[in-house]
């Protein structure tokens, strides 16, 4: 993809390199202007013509320039746009992100207290045999490795 731009880019500049003269079209004919010459088709015309009549054919040149060059001014400024466009919807993304992580710790937290809290409740009054005990373990166990790797994503 590269090279093809490259390729596309440097075809356009032999192009331009070779083609100096402008060309214009005014009152349905096509001149080229070459410097201070002015040609129609192959043939010089610059004498031929009058001095108002040059300068209208200039003046169309200088306009058509205008014009052109306004275009690549809007399509670079149209660009830069996007890139600032793109740049804001990544930083929104990794904003959300981190509400998101944020949010999951703030979750997890209190996922842990509420089921410590209902571990000491049991335990307290006598219900959990050994095997029950050693399962709360593990549950609390997995809740505080959760919280820990939420802390790690928040940072």
């Amino acid at each position: 993809m590269k090279n093809l731009k490259y390729i596309v880019f440097m075809l356009a500049m032999v192009v331009s390199m070779g083609v100096k003269a402008q060309k214009i079209l005014v009152q349905g004919k096509e001149y080229k202007v070459k410097g201070e010459k002015i040609f129609l088709g192959k043939e010089d015309v610059t004498e031929s013509l009058s001095s108002e009549e040059r300068q209208n054919i200039k003046s169309q040149l200088a306009k058509t320039i205008a014009l052109e060059k306004a275009a690549k001014e809007a399509k670079k400024a149209e660009k830069k746009q996007k890139k600032a466009e793109k740049e804001q919807k990544k930083a929104e993304k990794k904003q959300r992100k981190q509400e998101k992580a944020i949010n999951n710790l703030a979750k997890s937290e209190k996922k842990l207290e509420k089921e410590t809290s209902r571990y000491n409740k049991l335990k307290a009054n006598g219900a959990l045999s050994p095997q029950d005990e050693i399962k709360w373990m593990n549950k609390l166990k997995k809740l505080r490795e959760k919280i820990s790797k939420a802390r790690k994503k928040v940072k």
